[in-house]
């Protein structure tokens, strides 16, 4: 399914829901200032840790990392 929303929280990482608004899964977002959601479409969420910024698909599987810059 979709994902419909992703939802940040400090200490409980991030929350990503379906076009339903269920919960599917969280990540981890690491506690640094810089780190964190770099944004999401209907099949990926980007988080950044470090200067990597990770990819994962709508199932939760890392798919791809990159270069902040």
């Amino acid at each position: 399914m979709p994902i419909g929303n992703v939802i940040p929280r400090r200490g409980q990482g991030i929350i990503v829901y379906n076009e339903k608004n269920q919960q599917m899964f969280t990540l981890s977002s690491g506690d640094e200032p810089n780190y964190g959601l770099r944004g999401y479409t209907s099949g990926t969420v980007n988080i950044q840790r470090q200067r990597l910024i990770y990819t994962y698909n709508e199932k939760g599987r890392h798919v791809g990392t990159t270069s902040s810059g």
